[in-house]
C-alpha cells in the first residue's frame, strides 16, 4: 500500500461495499476508524443513488483505541440488526482497524443474532476493490446455495443466472437491461440475476437454473465455478461485448440452452439489432484504419476491447494494460499476441509515460486516462472502472449486447472524427475564414478579444525554454510551422525539435532548426 493522488481501485472492503448495496436485504458492520467511512460518497455523488449504502461503521476515534474497541463493534453490530432487520450480516474491517485485530467475526457471532453472520477475511494491505467484492460475492453464494444439500433434478428448461453485475458497476445496470432483453429474445428464461437486484432467497434459489452467464469475470468467476462443481451448472467464458463478441456470445449461450433453430442464429439476430455495421461499408470508414489505439482498465474490459478495436474498427493497438493483476496472465498473453509488453500497474504515472511514448491517437481507459488524455490533447473514451458521475448517464447507454456495440462505436469513433476537425481547423488557421482574431458566431467581440489578449500573453511566456541552464526561444515562423504539425503529435515533434537544439547549443530555434531537427530524428 502506497499514498497517492488517484487509485485504480480502492480497498477490499470498499468491494464488499459494492456487493452489500446491490443486494435487497444485506447488511455490512464495518469495523473503521472516524474518516474511513468516505465510501457513502461513491454511491451517493457518483452513482446517485437515493439512499446511503447499508453500511453501519463503528468509527472509532484515537482516544478509543486505550479502551475496549471490541465493545464498540459488538455494540454497533448489534445496533444495526435492531435497525435494520437484515436477512444476513457481512462483518469485517477496514484497512486501518484490521491493524487492532479485534476479529469482527468471532465478536458477532459471540453476540448471538437470529441471523446468518457471514465473516470477511479481507487483507487490505495484499489485495484490492475487485478481489473484495469477488471474495464478498463468493461467501454469500457459498452460505446460502450450500444451504441445499442434494443437487436437484437436472434443469431441463432454458433458465439462466445473470452473475457478476454490482453497485458502482461501470454501465452494470443497462448491461443486464440488455443482455435481459437479448436472452429473453433467444428464448431463454432469467432465473436470478445477482448479487445487483438480489436477495438472500435468491442465492438459495441459485440451483434451479441450468447454467450460468458470468458478466463481470473479476466479480463473478470465482462464485461460477463454485456453483459449477458443487451443481454442475456450465458458465459462460465469452463476453457480449462489440458485434462479434455478443454473436459469440449468442451462440454459446444457444448451445449451453440446448437450443437448436435454424431461424435463431447470431448472424440474423445481429442483423436485426446492430445499427454500427452499415459504417464498415461507407467510403469514410478508411479513415479509422490503423489509427493508433492504448487501451487500459480492467482485466476483462481491455481483454474485449482489443478484440473490437482490431477486429471491428481495424485500429492498431499500439499500448494496452491493466491494474487487474488477477488477469494479469491473460492481459499478458493478448499482448504478445499483437506483440506487445503489457503494462500491468496501478501507478497511473506509469501509464501516462506508456502514452507519452506511444503517441496514440485514442485512448481507451478509465476516468483517470480521461485527465491524462486532456492533458497530452489526445481523445478519449472511457471503458472501465474506476470512473465518475458522467459515466453514469441518464440515457440507457449499455457498453454490452447489440445496442453496446452501438454505444461503442459513437464514443470510440467521435473523438478520433472531432480530433480530425481540430487538425483541419489548425492547418487552416492562417486562412481568412480561421484566423485567431475572427469572432465565432457565439461569442462578443469583447470576449474575444479579451481571450485573443490572453492567448498572445500566453504564448509569449511560452516562447521561452530554459534547458540545461540554458534558454532556447522559438522564433515566430518556426511556432507557426509547429502549429500545422497534427496536434497528436506535435508535442513529441516539439520536445524532439528542443532537445536537438539544446545538444547543437542553440538558443534559438528557427524555422531551419525545426526541419534539421525533424530529418535528425528521421535517421
Amino acid at each position: 500500500m502506497k499514498l497517492t493522488v488517484w487509485t485504480y481501485e480502492g480497498p477490499p472492503h470498499v468491494g464488499a461495499m459494492r456487493i452489500a448495496t446491490a443486494m435487497k436485504d444485506v447488511h455490512y458492520v464495518l469495523h473503521a476508524p472516524q474518516g474511513d467511512t468516505y465510501a457513502d460518497l461513491l454511491f451517493t455523488m457518483i452513482e446517485r443513488l437515493k439512499e446511503r449504502p447499508p453500511v453501519t461503521y463503528t468509527t472509532f476515534q484515537a482516544r478509543d483505541l486505550g479502551g475496549d474497541t471490541a465493545e464498540l463493534f459488538k455494540s454497533a453490530a448489534k445496533s444495526a440488526f435492531e435497525r435494520f432487520k437484515p436477512s444476513a450480516l457481512l462483518v469485517g474491517s477496514s484497512c486501518t482497524a484490521e491493524l487492532i485485530q479485534d476479529d469482527p467475526g468471532g465478536l458477532a457471532e459471540a453476540i448471538g443474532l437470529p441471523v446468518p453472520v457471514i465473516p470477511l477475511e479481507l487483507p487490505a494491505y495484499q489485495k484490492k476493490e475487485n478481489w473484495g467484492a469477488s471474495e464478498t460475492f463468493y461467501q454469500l453464494v457459498r452460505t446460502f446455495a450450500s444451504q441445499t444439500e442434494e443437487k436437484p433434478a437436472k434443469v431441463t428448461k432454458p433458465i439462466c443466472n445473470i452473475l457478476g453485475p454490482t453497485a458502482l458497476g461501470f454501465r452494470h445496470r443497462d448491461d443486464i437491461e440488455e443482455i435481459t432483453k437479448l436472452l429473453n429474445f433467444l428464448g431463454i428464461e432469467i432465473n436470478v440475476i445477482a448479487p445487483l437486484g438480489a436477495s438472500v432467497l435468491d442465492l438459495k434459489n441459485l440451483n434451479q437454473a441450468k447454467f450460468n452467464v458470468v458478466l463481470y469475470p473479476e466479480i463473478a468467476n470465482s462464485s461460477a465455478l463454485w456453483l459449477q462443481k458443487k451443481f454442475g451448472q456450465p458458465f459462460t467464458k465469452s463476453l457480449p461485448y462489440g458485434a462479434i463478441g455478443t454473436n459469440e456470445f449468442v451462440t454459446e449461450v444457444l448451445g449451453l440452452a440446448e437450443i437448436s433453430n435454424p431461424e435463431v442464429t447470431a448472424q440474423k439476430i445481429s442483423k436485426l439489432f446492430n445499427r454500427s455495421a452499415w459504417y464498415s461499408s461507407s467510403v469514410d470508414s478508411n479513415y479509422l484504419t490503423n489509427k493508433r489505439v492504448f487501451i487500459f482498465g480492467d482485466g476483462s474490459h481491455v481483454l474485449a476491447a482489443k478484440k473490437v478495436a482490431i477486429k471491428e474498427f481495424g485500429f492498431l493497438v499500439v499500448g494496452i494494460g491493466t491494474y487487474s493483476r488477477e488477469l494479469a496472465r491473460e492481459v499478458r498473453a493478448s499482448a504478445e499476441e499483437s506483440g506487445l509488453k503489457a503494462l500491468i500497474t496501478d501507478d497511473y504515472l506509469d501509464v501516462e509515460k506508456a502514452i507519452e511514448e506511444t503517441q496514440p491517437e485514442l485512448i481507451l481507459g478509465t476516468q483517470m486516462e480521461r485527465h491524462i488524455a486532456k492533458r497530452l490533447g489526445i481523445g478519449c473514451a472511457v471503458i472501465s472502472a474506476p470512473m465518475h458521475v458522467q459515466d453514469f448517464p441518464s440515457r440507457y447507454s449499455p457498453q454490452m449486447g447489440y445496442e453496446g456495440a452501438n454505444v461503442l462505436f459513437d464514443s470510440w469513433i467521435h473523438p478520433l472524427m472531432m480530433g480530425l476537425e481540430e487538425h483541419l481547423l489548425n492547418m487552416f488557421r492562417e486562412d481568412f475564414e480561421f484566423k485567431d482574431d475572427a469572432t465565432p458566431s457565439h461569442l462578443s467581440h469583447e470576449t474575444l478579444s479579451e481571450k485573443v489578449d490572453e492567448d498572445n500573453t500566453k504564448n509569449a511566456e511560452n516562447t521561452v525554454l530554459k534547458t540545461d541552464g540554458n534558454e532556447i526561444f522559438w522564433e515566430k515562423e518556426a511556432e507557426e510551422e509547429l502549429k500545422k504539425i497534427p496536434f497528436f503529435v506535435r508535442g513529441k515533434a516539439k520536445r524532439n525539435t528542443e532537445s536537438f537544439a539544446n545538444s547543437q547549443g542553440f538558443t534559438r530555434i528557427s524555422i531551419e532548426t525545426l526541419y534539421d531537427a525533424k530529418a535528425y530524428h528521421a535517421r
